[in-house]
């Protein structure tokens, strides 16, 4: 139970930036703790444990989604968006929110959760070349979004 303590601020990021609300974010979380200690005995090497619970929860997540196929604002402020004041928090993750759930996803393991290309490729499955241009293509939406005044956002 340690481990998971380790990792669980990082699992709720993720999690909050894949379903918004925090009831299903505390389910998928739950359900991934159950997967993993049912099947831990399929992890090979425990220094891949972060990458392989954060796979289950992504699948989780996605499971969740295609259940309920609803969108929820997000007024929460993720702990790993620094040097902004509140507003400015809840705006950035505004923002992340109107992206796509692949350009939210490598977003948040990329910039949020500090993992490297390379890492977000294998947990996504992915090439990195994809990471790149949906990194690319979710900072061009996201200075879009930007770049319009907030009257204009529905703010």
């Amino acid at each position: 139970m340690y481990i998971i303590r380790e990792v669980e601020g990082s699992l709720y990021r993720v999690a909050k930036g894949i379903l918004y609300s925090d009831m299903d974010c505390a389910d998928a979380i739950q359900e991934t703790i159950i997967k993993a200690y049912s099947s831990i005995e399929g992890l090979k090497n425990e220094k891949y444990f972060k990458t392989w619970i954060t796979r289950i929860l992504i699948n989780k997540c996605r499971d969740l989604l295609a259940t309920k196929k609803k969108v929820v604002p997000v007024y929460e402020i993720n702990e790993g968006v620094v040097d902004l004041n509140i507003s400015q928090k809840i705006e950035v993750w505004e923002a992340i929110q109107n992206l796509k759930e692949e350009m939210r996803v490598v977003i948040i393991l990329y910039y949020i959760e500090g993992w490297s290309l390379k890492e977000t490729a294998e947990l996504l499955d992915i090439a990195e070349g994809t990471v790149k241009s949906r990194l690319a293509r979710a900072r061009v939406q996201l200075a879009s979004y930007f770049d319009h005044p907030m009257e204009q956002r529905g703010v």
